[in-house]
């Protein structure tokens, strides 16, 4: 049996709408058997996590967590990208400071939504995979990666820093690798992604290893799935309680710096920011040692 509610109302009210004849509807809910897939359906900034989008995506998580049909999540995306990362684009009255300190809380708080949902959540990609929607993925518990997935960790490179997904990433990914991606930006395959700890499986055909993963998922007791999901989260979600707050200020910080103004103008205009103009050259005296 497959249900399908719009974004609106994915926190419980069911309409006989089918989803997939609607257009960025930002996030789609869809129950099929014993699985909720949300979709993020935000094409036209490809699944930038505005507002809007984060709200959708815990009401989506609250409506399968409260459903009792439902035994798995899968997230997954419409388009080329998983996730671009924040919305630059999203504009406000707030005060600049005070818009960042928000996106970070926001961004927190849905990190948490997916590591406390008391069902698995496996993430389903098979396209880019930039900055926070990284911090996603190290928040789902199993993370199944196709052909055209790339990753990257490019905040560094807009003047700002990955700090409240290194939350979920840094539990994830090997040491070295987390040291040479959060500094370079560098993109790497579903293959590399595997072999530093991110992703779970890299497959060219997604849809029947997510089956393969949901078919073993059933076989556990809703308790039992529930309490042995928590044992691998409790010590991430403990780094929440210790480090969330103070992470969000310190982004909120860099959001607003004048290197972040312009990253985030640069990337905007599609030009190299001031700092990456590498064909000046300066004249340097000896440093030669003692």
């Amino acid at each position: 049996m497959i249900r399908s509610r719009t974004d609106e109302t994915c926190d419980g009210q069911a309409l006989g709408v089918d989803l997939t004849s609607r257009l960025d509807t930002l996030v789609d809910y869809r129950v099929e058997g014993a699985t909720a897939r949300l979709t993020l359906n935000s094409l036209h900034n490809r699944n930038a996590l505005s507002t809007e989008l984060i709200a959708k995506l815990l009401r989506g998580l609250r409506a399968a967590a409260t459903d009792p049909q439902v035994r798995v999540v899968v997230l997954t995306h419409s388009g080329g990208t998983f996730c671009a990362g924040a919305d630059l684009s999203e504009s406000t009255a707030s005060p600049p400071e005070e818009l960042a300190v928000n996106r970070a809380r926001e961004m927190t708080k849905l990190l948490r939504g997916i590591l406390e949902c008391p069902l698995p959540v496996i993430a389903a990609v098979d396209g880019h995979v930039r900055a926070g929607g990284m911090g996603l993925i190290g928040a789902c518990d199993i993370t199944v990666a196709g052909p055209r997935s790339t990753f990257a960790l490019t905040e560094a490179r807009i003047g700002v820093a990955p700090a409240i997904i290194s939350l979920t990433l840094l539990p994830r990914m090997n040491a070295r690798a987390a040291s040479r991606y959060f500094l370079t930006g560098e993109s790497f395959s579903s293959e590399r992604a595997v072999e530093i700890g991110l992703a779970t499986t890299a497959v060219a055909e997604i849809a029947a290893e997510v089956a393969r993963f949901t078919d073993a998922l059933v076989m556990g007791s809703p308790q039992g799935l529930a309490v042995s999901k928590a044992l691998t989260t409790d010590p991430i979600l403990r780094r929440f309680d210790r480090d969330a707050e103070r992470l969000a200020a310190h982004s909120a910080r860099l959001f607003v710096s004048s290197e972040a103004s312009e990253g985030m103008l640069a990337f905007l205009e599609k030009r190299r920011p001031t700092w990456a103009d590498t064909d000046r050259t300066r004249e340097t005296g000896d440093v030669g040692g003692a």
